[in-house]
């Protein structure tokens, strides 16, 4: 059995090695931030997706919004599935161009881990109110560095870590242009871009179910080059940035080293669909009156805790951090229930 066990390891190790030499290997990871025996069955990269996904963190994903606060209806887009979305397309990509899969996949999983009840309103009230500034992509590290695992966080990978961190980025305008940013490896790039690719095409979705906008609504030139449908959209994307990235697959020399990314006039597509969601959507749903009582819930909860230290789980203990953290923590569910007990709605 021992002898089974060993060689499982190293078919795996094996595996990687038919990987682009652009690609992350796990035996050359830059490790963890406390040494651990490696696991017989599992590389590096699939024991971190395998933490992020039985963690409490991942799980309360399904009750946090992604734009539209308790809407009415099944099928609307929350924070798990919008993950679920992103992972999907990543994987897809990473796979279609030679990369490492586990990896795209632990830092897709785990890209959102840190955000806020109530979505990026609950994210600017935070930003607002906290002395140090709050942005979600440094709370999602927060959480798998200290708050998970009772405290003891799940000691991940650099390369995932480095991925979660660096997955944010400004406005889509910006896409690979100087205020996008860098992830260390080529599958967290991948990780930022696919998380565009999802929200852009599935907040469509939303705001044509909320009644928002119409399909005949959005920027004919975008959708006439990109689609007229969902999947239409996320396939032409996807296909257009395996194409455009090719060079990293490996299987063709390339004198530098290659990045991913769009063509120009599918990048352009991509943004203006964007803006267009800034202005008829995302703009819109932020002044509704569930948008403005979920802002206060943040804000009266920040304000009592804040001067109510005692109140707080004791899980919640670093003295910088601890309001920040707890209510970050939070599903839409819990703060409005919490806020209720309290009295501060």
């Amino acid at each position: 059995m021992a002898n089974h066990i060993t060689s499982v390891r190293r078919l795996l190790e094996g595996r990687e090695e038919v990987l682009s030499p652009f690609a992350s290997k796990s035996r050359l990871s830059r490790g963890r931030q406390r040494p651990e025996k490696p696991s017989p069955v599992r590389l590096d990269f699939q024991r971190d997706r395998d933490r992020i996904i039985h963690s409490n963190s991942f799980r309360r994903l399904k009750h946090k919004t992604q734009v539209f606060i308790a809407p009415v209806g099944d099928h609307y887009v929350t924070r798990l599935t919008h993950t679920l979305e992103v992972s999907q397309i990543a994987r897809t990509i990473s796979r279609a161009l030679n990369l490492n899969e586990d990896l795209t996949e632990a830092i897709a999983l785990g890209h959102d881990l840190g955000h806020t009840p109530f979505g990026h309103m609950g994210e600017d009230v935070l930003n607002e109110l906290f002395a140090g500034g709050f942005r979600h992509n440094e709370q999602s590290l927060r959480v798998v560095d200290y708050l998970e695992n009772n405290g003891k966080g799940l000691n991940l990978t650099w390369e995932v870590r480095d991925g979660i961190l660096n997955h944010s980025k400004t406005r889509v305008i910006e896409i690979m242009g100087e205020k996008w940013g860098r992830s260390g490896t080529l599958e967290g790039e991948i990780c930022k871009i696919a998380d565009m690719v999802a929200y852009i095409n599935h907040d469509i979705d939303d705001a044509i179910r909320a009644n928002i906008i119409k399909e005949s609504d959005l920027p004919a030139a975008a959708v006439g080059l990109l689609g007229h449908s969902r999947a239409e959209r996320i396939n032409s994307l996807v296909c257009d940035i395996i194409s455009s990235s090719w060079a990293v697959s490996g299987l063709r020399p390339v004198k530098r080293r290659p990045v991913i990314k769009m063509s120009a006039r599918i990048k352009e597509a991509a943004v203006v669909l964007h803006e267009f969601l800034y202005e008829k959507v995302y703009n819109v749903s932020s002044v509704m009156p569930d948008a403005e009582n979920a802002r206060k819930i943040v804000r009266n909860l920040y304000n009592y805790f804040d001067i109510n230290h005692g109140a707080l789980p004791p899980e919640y203990h670093d003295p910088s951090r601890q309001v920040v953290d707890y209510i970050a923590s939070m599903t839409d569910q819990y703060a409005l229930r919490k806020a209720q007990e309290l009295g501060l709605t």
